[in-house]
This record gives C-alpha cells, structure tokens and sequence, in this order.
C-alpha cells in the first residue's frame, strides 16, 4: 500500500463514528480469535485436557469455566469437602456468583449456560473497550486511544472475551468505576462496587486505590478544590469497597460454619504446586513461589527472593516511565494499588497473565509512541502472544502449570 493510499485510509477511517471504529477493531479481534481457537481445537490431542475432539464449545466451557457453571446448577457447598489427609479440597467457594448467575439467566432462552456466559463474555469484552476509550481518550489522544483498544481487543488474552470467564465482566465494571472517579460521579459507584465485588477477587485493591486516591486530592486541595461531597463520597466508598471485599469470606464462613472456608479454599490450589499446607500470610505466596519456581528450574532456591525484589523494584519503577505517566496520577495509583494487592494474595503461576488483565488502563502507555512502524510491532506481538496462550492452555493444556 502505497504512501497516499495509506493517508486516504487513515482520513476515511477518522470520519468513521468513534463508536463504530471500536465495534469494527473489536468484531475483527474477535474473528482472529475465533480462528485461533479453532486452530488449536484442530491440533488438540489425545493427551491435552480437552482430547483429540476438542471443539471451540469445549473451550468456553474448559478450566474454570467448569467452576461457574458447577456454581449456577449446584450452589455452594455447605459442607467443605476433604481430601484423604483433611484438608480442604478444591471447591466452588472460590469463585464468585454474579457471573455466574448472570450466565445461568440469560442462556436460559438458549437452553445453555455456556451460551449465556460466551454473551456476557463478549458483550463485555466490547463496552469495556468503549470504556477504555473514553478513559485515555482525554489523557493520551484520540489515536492513541484507538491503538490501546486495538492491542486490549487484539491482546495475548484476548481470548477471555470468549470463553466461560468473569474477567471481561469484571474488567469492564473496572473501566466503569475508573471512569466514574476520573469524572468524579461518585453516586454511581455505590452500585458498580458491590457488583464487582461479587464478580471476581480484586475490589480490595479498588478500596486501596480509593484511599491514595482520596489522599492525593488532599494534597492537591488548593489546585483541585474538594469539596466536603465528595470527600464524603471517597470515604463511605472506600468502606464500602472494604467491606464488600471480605464479605465473601463472611458468607462463606456462616454457611458452611468454618471461619476460614475461603482462604482454605484458595490455599487448596497451591497444593499443586507443593505449598499452602499453613495458613495464609500476605506476601508469602510470592516468596514461596519464588524459591518453588528457581528449584523447578534447576537452579539454587535462595536467587527466589533476590528475583523477588528485582522484579517488585521493577514493577515499581515501570509506574514512573514517561509513558506511564501520561496516563495520569489516578490510573498510575489504580496499577500500583493493584499490583500491591497482587503482591499480597496471590500465588504466582500460569493465572499470572490472566490476573494482570485489570491493569488494562496501561495498555494506554504502550501506544503512547506515534510510530506506525512501533504500534504494528506491538500489535505483532501481541497476536503472537495471544497465540502462544491459547496452544499452551487449550491446544495442549494438561497440567497444572498451564491452567490459564
């Protein structure tokens, strides 16, 4: 394609509605997908988990979508269930209900609860791209914003926009909630919170993020009025957020009479990995893995820990790149009370990718740079990676290190 060519292009394509360009960038992501879901239903073999017959309906409905749908047909446990030693076994008490609840009701006019979550997945996956639009759209431009939507809609976990999976529901409801605070509607997040907090896990990182964000205002006060409203606002919110945070371990304590039936729950995946045998401490997951993961690889434990750091000195230090930066104080308070959040509960492993999706918002730094020839290479790589997650988790996903 010839130079003028590619400026017609670019001038048509401006006058297209914003609306529409996010839809076409997102339907065009999803045929990708699709083709790659097919492919590795093609290449699935007898030793994969989903066998040599694998279809694109047996991955929605694989890993942990099983989980959900467990959820909508059967409930909760009332009574925890043990492996032959005592301990809590794997159960559903570590999956929230909304979605799959909300899967249950609308693929009842399909006779199929995988109908029903593959729709929420998908419309989800698109009105977070909408969102996401309108959050960076005022930060880093207009055509950047439309890269950012293309390298999320096009991503290396894209896939999730059409499989059984609360994080395009959850993400979207994020975007929403951010920009709520961005434009300071703070009465509307007295609903979006309590729904995302039965969702899936991570509303304790928006209470976190409340708080720096509150302090932050605080110390702007005289450049940024604030108002008595709002700080009102950013209180109750951050308590709401809180307490929503831990009423699933409530709930699941007063049902199943076990005070700690959720973090035993939790604890019962790391067994896989040969640790969660105490109970839970904050920060311990990493640490763990850490040694786990150097030990697996053959080389000395104790380099874990020294990994650890490097790699949380790092991550603290991405917050300050230029890039970053443009996106603003609050999206950049958002990625750290997250990846705190991160730090703290989780158990580092193949669900690393996915649990990074509710840092999206930095997919804004990454289209920062006008080149075309840089934005193609991204865009490159991220098929590329999305590829690589969906051979590795589907195609020939059979154990738990490729649980995605």
């Amino acid at each position: 394609m010839t130079a003028t060519a590619v400026t017609r292009f670019a001038r048509s394509w401006a006058r297209v509605p914003v609306i529409a360009r996010i839809a076409i960038v997102y339907l065009l992501g999803r045929v990708v997908t699709t083709g790659f879901l097919a492919l590795a239903a093609e290449l699935s073999e007898p030793g994969s988990r989903f066998g040599a017959d694998a279809t694109i309906g047996s991955f929605i409905l694989g890993w942990d979508a099983q989980w959900y749908w467990l959820v909508a047909w059967q409930g909760y446990p009332q009574v925890l269930p043990l492996t032959e030693s005592g301990q809590v076994a794997e159960n559903a008490w570590a999956f929230m209900p909304v979605y799959a609840y909300a899967a249950q009701l609308i693929g009842l006019p399909f006779g199929s609860w995988g109908v029903g979550a593959l729709l929420i997945s998908f419309v989800a996956g698109f009105f977070a791209c909408v969102l996401l639009h309108r959050l960076l759209r005022g930060r880093i431009g207009a055509s950047a914003a439309m890269w950012a939507v293309t390298f999320f809609a096009w991503g290396p976990l894209a896939a999730l926009f059409q499989v059984g999976y609360a994080e395009s529901l959850f993400v979207c409801l994020l975007l929403l909630a951010l920009d709520l605070v961005a434009r300071r509607r703070f009465g509307w997040l007295y609903l979006v919170v309590p729904v995302m907090a039965f969702t899936r896990p991570g509303i304790l990182a928006f209470a976190l993020y409340l708080g720096l964000y509150g302090i932050l205002r605080w110390i702007r006060r005289r450049q940024d009025p604030l108002p008595t409203r709002e700080i009102v606002h950013i209180v109750v919110l951050g308590m709401l957020a809180t307490v929503t945070g831990f009423a699933w371990q409530v709930i699941a304590g007063i049902v199943t009479g076990d005070p700690g039936a959720y973090l035993a729950t939790e604890l019962s995946w790391r067994r896989n990995w040969g640790v969660g045998e105490g109970a839970f401490i904050p920060f311990d997951g990493w640490v763990q893995a850490s040694q786990f993961w150097f030990a697996q690889w053959g080389m000395p434990a104790w380099w874990g820990p020294i990994a650890l750091v490097l790699l949380a000195l790092a991550a603290a230090g991405m917050l300050f790149a230029p890039q970053v930066r443009r996106l603003g104080a609050d999206l950049r308070l958002w990625s750290a009370s997250y990846l705190l959040y991160l730090f703290a509960v989780f158990f580092p492993q193949s669900s690393t990718f996915r649990l990074l999706i509710p840092l999206t918002p930095l997919a804004g730094a990454l289209a920062v740079p006008r080149s075309r020839a840089y934005r193609i290479g991204v865009l490159a790589l991220c098929l590329l990676g999305q590829w690589v997650w969906i051979d590795q988790v589907y195609a020939q996903g059979s154990t738990f290190w490729q649980v995605p």
